[in-house]
């Protein structure tokens, strides 16, 4: 299986939040799985951090490091998302999960996300 981490699901385990469930954390944690962030996750940190809508130590140098340290491969942004993304209905009007849910149907990915409403697409989610 490979999963890609939604932005909450990511600063959660970061954070080793109890909001995390059980069978998640072991999902994340287990080394058979390709586990995966996008790029507009990292974007979208950033925009929340600098905003002080969200705080984590050390800003996004930290997060990065948090990033590259649990061996999280890092999507770019790339033509073939950007047109899943704009043929999407607007089930859902965040356009970073918009844009998390076009990465994973175009990478057959399972997204790893609490959020209902990302899961009313017609893409893979755990939770």
């Amino acid at each position: 299986m490979r999963c890609l981490l939604d932005t909450h699901t990511l600063l959660w385990y970061f954070h080793k939040s109890h909001k995390l469930p059980d069978s998640i954390l072991a999902t994340i944690e287990c080394v058979d799985i390709q586990k995966f962030v996008s790029v507009a996750s990292l974007w979208e940190f950033a925009i929340k951090h600098s905003m002080e809508k969200l705080r984590f130590e050390g800003g996004i140098s930290a997060f990065w490091k948090m990033v590259t340290a649990n061996e999280f491969g890092v999507l770019q942004i790339n033509e073939l998302y950007l047109i899943e993304f704009s043929n999407l209905p607007f089930l859902h009007r965040d356009p970073f999960d918009r844009l998390l849910v076009a990465t994973a149907m175009v990478e057959d990915m399972t997204i790893l996300t609490a959020d209902e409403s990302i899961c009313q697409y017609d893409v893979k989610c755990e939770w």
